[in-house]
């Protein structure tokens, strides 16, 4: 490991400077080139310039703490490795911090042995990191190579896109994996019933999440072909709202639907509509789950309306948290999601899949803050 860490960057911070400079001679006897923070703020500022592959914080700090320290970091340095630091008493912080993609913990009084492990599954993490991005960057030379010369060479790149996609999906999946088995090890190692209380919760989230996305794959590949007949637009909107309503109801939600009565039956596949309405409402339900308003605030109107030279157009309207421009612009490509580890970004992916096949539109708006608004028309 010596070799893998001489002069490497690495960050360290902590509110109180005798920690800093204890532990900052222990780092830079084992090799490191040691930067200091003693906040949050002064410790971005540092990632910004040194980019280090290692940050060790203390979760409890004035202003930002550790774990919004953590957030950050891998909001904007999403490959950043953190280990973090705390007492006895702040264990439940730092089972939480694993689940914000925490490396490792180590508690105070820091002694060489834990801090020496931490810092090798840091290390390994970031070797086994730069090993799949070797192998991906590898891959997709090989698949451009292809397909200049061969026309199935774009099959192959398409089946390489979704294989990547489906690799990081379960990637993320297995890590909360780790994480939970990781807890539930603490806890049998110490005989702790709260580390194996919050281990074997982290390990059934995870089960819960492999669950629905299998079952997402399963809806995904029965799209493959749609099934037109004569069919109101309303009668997909009705059945997600009989649906979905009671889990409106009990986040809080007002769910409603306004609809045209100038609209009439037309061809289309019902049952794959109203997967992409579900989805769509299922988005929506998700962006106000976080969001604090007064009760009744929340809301998310569904409206098919009638539109010349269409069947129906269907709008999809939240005022949730809402999405920047750059993941507004991504949102439809292969498995891309904006939950973190709590999407699988199948369900847009379907949904564009489904109105395509219709050869329809779908569009989508959004501001940070205000909300989002998705609009499908399909044809006559």
């Amino acid at each position: 490991m010596n070799e893998l860490k001489t002069k490497s960057p690495i960050l360290l911070v902590d509110d109180e400077e005798g920690i800093r400079r204890v532990l900052g001679i222990s780092l830079a006897d084992m090799g490191y080139q040691v930067y200091t923070a003693d906040n949050g703020e002064k410790a971005i500022e540092l990632i910004r310039t040194i980019r280090p592959p290692i940050v060790i914080t203390d979760i409890k700090m004035p202003g930002m703490n550790g774990i919004d320290l953590l957030c950050r970091i891998k909001k904007e340095f999403p490959d950043t490795e953190v280990i973090m630091i705390t007492g006895h008493g702040d264990l439940n912080l730092a089972i939480k911090s694993l689940k914000f993609e925490a490396t490792d913990f180590i508690t105070k009084p820091i002694h060489d042995d834990a801090l020496e492990i931490a810092l090798k599954r840091s290390h390994e993490r970031l070797s086994m990191r730069n090993q799949l991005k070797s192998y991906t960057e590898g891959l997709e030379d090989l698949v451009r190579e292809k397909s200049a010369k061969l026309l199935e060479a774009e099959r192959m790149a398409a089946i390489g896109q979704t294989v990547a996609g489906l690799s990081h999906t379960i990637k993320d999946l297995a890590g909360g994996l780790k994480g939970g088995a990781f807890v539930l090890e603490k806890g049998i190692e110490k005989k702790d019933m709260g580390y194996l209380n919050q281990g074997w919760e982290m390990i059934s989230s995870s089960v819960e999440k492999i669950a629905a996305l299998s079952m997402d794959l399963l809806n995904y590949a029965k799209t493959s072909e749609i099934h037109c007949q004569i069919c109101h637009p309303d009668q997909p909107v009705e059945e997600v709202m009989e649906l979905m309503k009671s889990r409106a109801e009990k986040e809080g939600v007002v769910l409603q639907f306004v609809s045209d009565k100038n609209l009439q039956p037309f061809a289309f596949d019902p049952e794959a509509i109203y997967q992409c309405l579900f989805n769509l409402v299922k988005n929506a339900l998700d962006a106000l789950q976080n969001i604090h308003r007064k009760s009744g605030d929340k809301t998310i109107t569904i409206r098919s309306l009638h539109c010349n030279g269409w069947g129906v157009e269907y709008r999809v309207e939240d005022n949730g948290c809402g999405m920047d421009r750059q993941a507004l612009g991504m949102i439809f490509r292969s498995f891309y999601t904006t939950k973190g580890t709590g999407g699988t970004g199948i369900g847009l992916m379907m949904t564009k899949n489904i109105i395509d096949k219709h050869n329809g539109e779908i569009h989508a708006w959004s501001e940070q803050g205000i909300g989002s608004r998705f609009t499908v028309k399909l044809p006559k």
